[in-house]
């Protein structure tokens, strides 16, 4: 039986594309073939791959992902968001190389590809959970507006610039604070590096098990980042008499609210499953990703048998 690798690109640069075709002759050379979304693969030059392993289409649904060993994710932290939707249903771990600028999901970058590549060829990895977000956005009991979920976090945000958001917070059944703002952020710690990190909230290690809750420019004097249980549970009210909002799940799934809209938010029944190749400590990654100072470093003694 052919293994098969699910390859997801940024496919708007040149040398992007390029780098997917020389994976793809790597990967098919090992006997590894692709599964590629035909729209992508259409801009790669990719000529003819040995061992006639031509790669396989497919149409980028939800779950396409189902029966490859890993998603290989070319492209920055938009790409690899888009892909744990193909990934999350099947159980499938992703494996992110940064193509683009931070790329904090990413396990690899462009210049240490070849050693990715060769741990998808022999199975020389890890696999870890990342926790996700459940989120049902409902009016009154009985109406649900949608059902969705994300890795990173959820927004509830204003629509129009011109208003505040009035909106209640509560958790666990008992409301915490009200006020007005810009929107409220529910994150995972793996999004507490990206939209959460930007609006002022703490910076969580993905093994921490928590929930985070950020008011975005909020008006009001307690309006503080909030770390909470990861079995709590979450609920965002919108002022009834006030304007509409919007849902917004890794700026990628969008829920319109009307006024009085109340979104529920909980830890995710599904985890996100990403690949671990080094084993690299997060403070290493945030050194390296954020050019974080540390000169004059010069370590703790060494104090264990």
């Amino acid at each position: 039986m052919t293994r098969e690798v699910l390859l997801v690109l940024h496919s708007g640069r040149a040398t992007n594309r390029r780098t997917a075709a020389a994976v793809a002759h790597r990967l098919a050379a090992s006997g590894v073939r692709l599964r590629v979304l035909g729209d992508e693969w259409a801009e790669v030059e990719d000529g003819t791959l040995p061992n006639g392993l031509e790669p396989r289409i497919v149409d980028g649904r939800p779950g396409c992902a189902e029966g490859a060993e890993v998603v290989l994710v070319l492209g920055g932290d938009g790409t690899l968001l888009r892909a744990a939707e193909m990934a999350r249903p099947v159980g499938v771990p992703l494996l992110g190389v940064n193509l683009g600028r931070v790329g904090f999901l990413a396990e690899a970058e462009q210049e240490s590809l070849d050693g990715a590549l060769d741990a998808v060829v022999e199975g020389s990895y890890a696999v870890e959970e990342r926790m996700t977000l459940d989120a049902v956005a409902r009016v009154g009991c009985d109406t649900v507006l949608a059902r969705t979920w994300a890795l990173n976090e959820a927004t509830v945000e204003k629509t129009s610039r011109e208003r505040i958001l009035e909106v209640v917070l509560e958790v666990d059944g008992r409301p915490v604070s009200a006020f007005g703002c810009d929107g409220v952020l529910c994150a995972t710690p793996t999004g507490s590096t990206a939209y959460a990190f930007s609006a002022g909230g703490p910076l969580v290690w993905p093994q921490v098990e928590a929930l985070l809750l950020v008011p975005s420019n909020a008006h009001a004097l307690f309006a503080r980042p909030m770390v909470i249980s990861p079995d709590s549970e979450v609920a965002i009210e919108v002022d009834p008499a006030g304007p509409s909002a919007v849902l917004e799940c890794d700026g990628r799934r969008t829920v319109e609210l009307p006024p009085g809209a109340r979104v529920e938010l909980f830890r995710g029944a599904t985890p996100v499953r990403m690949v671990r190749l080094d084993g690299q400590p997060f403070a290493d990654r945030l050194v390296r990703k954020f050019d974080l100072p540390v000169r004059g470093w010069r370590g703790a003694p060494h104090t264990g048998p």
